[in-house]
């Protein structure tokens, strides 16, 4: 069914793998694209304009946010990040399903944005596996990975604010489910009210 495209929005708690899961499910679908963030820091070794970020100037990130051209943004550690409306809606208006791999207060914002949005929230199969995660990447020391661990359980007292939750066990169940979701969101009556009247003409 042709209309406009789903906006679909994943959060989750770092290690839960919902950068992997995004990747995954836009490098199999040639119908979803994974929205690209603007930022004010600087390009690292092998990012690309356009591709990896839209690298922004701080004088012109905040003129973004003073034209009201962001759906959200955020400061984090002297950079500002957030997600431009143009890109998105131009893809949302071509039948693109566009993914938001944005953290909670972001998804927050968004949500008073683009209510029609499809909220998605990643959960690991459990706070050990969470924990294991975490570790397996040898780039953190114990006092960051408790500080992590303490970020995910102030994440999960906002998920009654998400549409659907997947536990991530692997990485393939988890891109099935959020393909499974798309298809049953894309299918829902109050999105095809236009199909409705052509067919029932009613």
């Amino acid at each position: 069914m042709k209309g406009k495209g789903l906006l679909l929005v994943v959060s989750g708690p770092s290690g839960a793998g919902k950068g992997t899961i995004c990747k995954a499910l836009a490098q199999a679908n040639k119908d979803v694209y994974l929205s690209i963030s603007a930022t004010t820091r600087s390009p690292r070794c092998g990012e690309v304009e356009g591709e990896s970020y839209y690298f922004k100037s701080e004088e012109e990130f905040k003129k973004m946010i003073e034209n009201d051209e962001l759906l959200e943004w955020a400061a984090f550690c002297n950079h500002y990040y957030g997600t431009p409306k143009e890109s998105v809606y131009k893809m949302l208006n071509e039948d693109k399903n566009v993914i938001l791999e944005i953290d909670v207060q972001g998804a927050l914002k968004v949500k008073k944005k683009y209510p029609d949005g499809v909220f998605v929230f990643i959960l690991p199969p459990s706070m050990e596996e969470l924990r294991n995660r975490i570790i397996n990447r040898g780039t953190e020391s114990q006092e960051v990975i408790n500080a992590r661990l303490n970020t995910a359980r102030l994440e999960f007292t906002h998920i009654n604010n998400y549409n659907y939750i997947i536990v991530n066990d692997t990485v393939e169940n988890a891109v099935r489910n959020l393909e499974a979701i798309i298809i049953a969101e894309r299918c829902k009556v109050e999105r095809n009210q236009q199909i409705i009247k052509e067919v029932c003409d009613i």
